[in-house]
Formats: structure tokens, sequence, C-alpha cells
């Protein structure tokens, strides 16, 4: 008799990061576009781009009933449940550079990536 084991992703809720660069640039954007603190940041993925799937960044104050809400650096952050299961492990990064200015995912579950970052496959 064999016995067939599945295994399943665990959805931890601090399995997004937010990096202090990052924190500051969303409370700078929200205080200078008067977005109001109700307004949490939605991270999320959506079919798209030239490898597959694009990221989502957006501030939204429609929380549902079944989104991951987190808080990191004072920031709290939203996130749909298929969202999750591409973006766990995800840090989100704000860089200001030579090769421009942005934000940044760094996605360990991203397998390939178009050349200008903005979107991947897993």
């Amino acid at each position: 008799m064999s016995e067939v084991l599945t295994e399943t992703k665990p959805v931890l809720e601090d399995d997004i990061n937010l990096t202090e660069r990052a924190a500051q640039e969303v409370i700078s954007i929200r205080s200078k576009n008067n977005i109001p603190e109700t307004h949490a940041l939605r991270l999320g993925v959506k079919g798209g781009g030239c490898s597959g799937l694009s990221y989502v960044l957006a501030f939204d104050d429609n929380i549902k009933e079944k989104d991951i809400v987190l808080e990191k650096h004072g920031v709290k952050i939203v996130v749909d449940q298929k969202s999750m299961f591409y973006l766990s492990g995800t840090t989100l990064d704000f860089t200001d550079g030579l090769n421009g200015r942005g934000f940044v995912f760094n996605n360990p579950q991203a397998t390939r990536t178009c050349g200008c970052g903005s979107s991947f496959g897993v």
C-alpha cells in the first residue's frame, strides 16, 4: 500500500516584508498626495507582462474579509489570498540611485523576470 502525501504551502502573517526605506517612501507619498491613513498599501499580482505576472502596488480603503492585513514600520499592508501565494517571502524595497528611483519587489519565488523588472514568472 502506498501513501500519497500532498504538501500545501502555509500562508504566514509575516510572509511579506517592507524595508524601512520603502515604508518612509510610502508615508511620504501618502502625505504629499493627501491620501487618508485609512487607506492601506495594497500589494498584489495580476496576469500580464512579458514574464506572465505583474506586480500591483496601490493605496486601497476597500479591505475585504479574506484579505491578509499586515503592519510593517507603521504602514498597513493588505494582500488578497491569491496574491499572497505568489508574494510569500517577498521584500518590498525602495531604491533611488543611478538605475532609477522606485519600488523594488525582491521575490524569492520568481524564477524569471523581464528586463525592466515589472513582471515575473514562477
